[in-house]
């Protein structure tokens, strides 16, 4: 890896855990809400808690919908940020932004299952890809703190269960997401952060193909 990280300084409640995750993996990524150094960096992670009505708000407010839409480089979405990288969220009848297809739903109240969705829970490996580059090698398990959730598709690189299954990895091209919050999932957290940073910046098309 070569070149800035940057962490998108939307209001982010959790952007400083993942910076703080990043450190310990020898990277000192930078906050940031500017448009020109976004569009400069290396890297962009996309961090995010809380609803997607409001998420979208301050993307929107700073002008950094449109900058993340064009960004050809590795593009991360973490837990909420994830979210936002779909089409369409059902929390708030949201438009999002759009570069991975589909829409986020909410879990249904029906299952008996307490929702949000929280805790510790299995990552089981879908499509192979060089994002979850050693998740089979060990321990599987990772964070999650969620009530909406993507359903699995051609974007899914590793789903999970609650209820039914949905997707806790996506990739889309150059636009990768993790519904579970890596900096609160150990080792496994680790290494799927590790294995973002180590894609390389390429241009990648708008479809299922992938590209290290």
């Amino acid at each position: 890896m070569s070149g800035e990280v940057v962490l998108v300084d939307a209001g982010g409640t959790n952007i400083g855990s993942v910076r703080y995750a990043l450190e310990r993996l020898g990277v000192e990524a930078v906050m940031s809400d500017d448009p020109g150094r976004i569009r400069a960096a290396s890297h962009v992670i996309l961090p995010g808690v809380g609803a997607a009505g409001p998420g979208m708000a301050r993307l929107r407010e700073r002008g950094l919908d449109a900058v993340i839409r064009a960004l050809t480089q590795p593009v991360l979405g973490v837990c909420l940020g994830m979210q936002l990288l779909f089409e369409h969220s059902q929390e708030g009848d949201t438009p999002c932004l759009g570069v991975v297809p589909g829409r986020v739903l909410g879990f249904p109240r029906d299952t008996g299952l307490r929702v949000p969705h929280m805790g510790w829970n299995t990552l089981d490996t879908v499509r192979e890809d060089p994002l979850l580059a050693g998740l089979d090698a060990g321990d599987r398990h990772a964070y999650f703190v969620h009530g909406y959730a993507a359903p699995v598709g051609p974007y899914t690189l590793a789903s999970s269960e609650y209820g039914a299954p949905f997707s806790a990895v996506v990739r889309q091209g150059n636009f990768c997401g993790m519904q579970f919050h890596p900096e609160r999932s150990a080792a496994v957290g680790a290494r799927l952060l590790g294995n973002f940073l180590a894609l390389g910046s390429a241009s990648a098309p708008s479809t299922g193909e992938v590209v290290a």
